[in-house]
């Protein structure tokens, strides 16, 4: 038996990292019975018959998976973002940055393309959040030494707005990859998605990256749907205020003695972020107990 990691899954094949080899696998037909098709990401035991052909005996339980993109035992989303030609709004890196709590998994900021544009903006509003925040140009390779010590022992996943530089820092980090890279629309502001499957590449040091979809495939709306009252734990910067209102039920909207609003008042918490809070919490509401229950 051998065990390995799954890189890549294409035309019903699944290619196992095992060691400084790669065995391609199929799987045992009661995975599609059972409804547990594995993943890219998910730790494997194979089998290998005389002819060297493998099989995919056993699945390891998972950390955790996301639906789209199709990948398994994340331990970081690593967002790369750009205030240049595609703008990152910062909204959709909090939507994010909300996924990778409820998944259990770090979310760290990449911001790409500092050649052109530092993004100050997004720098001081995620850094003052806590999130790791590595400034990089994958034209110039700056603070790419910084960010691949950062992924050093982990899973990770690239994600973000389509053109952004994802494809074009994974080549730099990868010499020799050739993961395909495509144009940004001046007219439209937004990138071709070049990416059409999710693969695990591997950094060495037991470390690997994912490059994915941009956001037309990465379905933020797939998200598991959250009770609004367990929203604001996965708002980091709002856990030493969670408890210190006034009222038990708080919901850090317009409750009078609300500590997440004083803090954000002291600008201790960035009202960019505290926006975000607002417009996820009118989101979930919309969600009633019983249906959360049954997803």
């Amino acid at each position: 038996m051998t065990e390995g990691i799954i890189v890549k899954a294409l035309s019903g094949f699944y290619y196992v990292q095992t060691g400084d080899s790669l065995l391609e696998c199929k799987a045992r037909g009661r995975f599609r019975l059972d409804g547990t098709s594995p993943l890219v990401g998910d730790r494997v035991v194979c089998s290998v018959d005389a002819g060297g052909r493998g099989r995919i005996d056993r699945v390891e339980a998972r950390k955790n998976w996301f639906v789209r993109p199709a990948v398994a035992n994340v331990d970081a989303l690593v967002f790369v973002a750009a205030n240049t030609n595609p703008v990152t709004d910062p909204f959709l890196v909090d939507r994010v940055s909300v996924i990778a709590a409820e998944a259990g998994c770090e979310l760290i900021l990449c911001i790409n393309k500092t050649d052109i544009d530092g993004g100050d903006a997004l720098y001081d509003i995620f850094s003052l959040a806590g999130f790791p925040v590595i400034r990089t140009s994958a034209k110039s390779g700056e603070g790419l030494d910084e960010l691949r010590a950062a992924l050093k022992g982990l899973v990770c996943a690239f994600t973000g707005n389509s053109g952004v530089g994802k494809s074009s820092m994974l080549n730099r980090l990868l010499p020799g990859a050739g993961i395909p890279t495509g144009q940004v629309s001046e007219k439209l502001g937004r990138g071709r998605h070049t990416t059409r499957h999710v693969e695990l590449y591997s950094l060495g040091d037991n470390s690997f990256v994912a490059d994915t979809p941009g956001f037309a495939s990465f379905d933020i709306e797939m998200m598991k749907p959250i009770l609004k009252e367990n929203l604001q734990y996965d708002f980091r910067e709002f856990s030493d205020c969670i408890g210190a209102c006034r009222f038990n039920n708080c919901a850090h909207l317009k409750e009078p003695g609300c500590a997440v609003t004083a803090a954000v008042e002291r600008g201790e918490i960035s009202r960019s972020r505290y926006r975000s809070y607002v417009r996820l919490y009118e989101l979930t509401a919309q969600h009633k107990a019983w249906e959360i229950k049954q997803n």
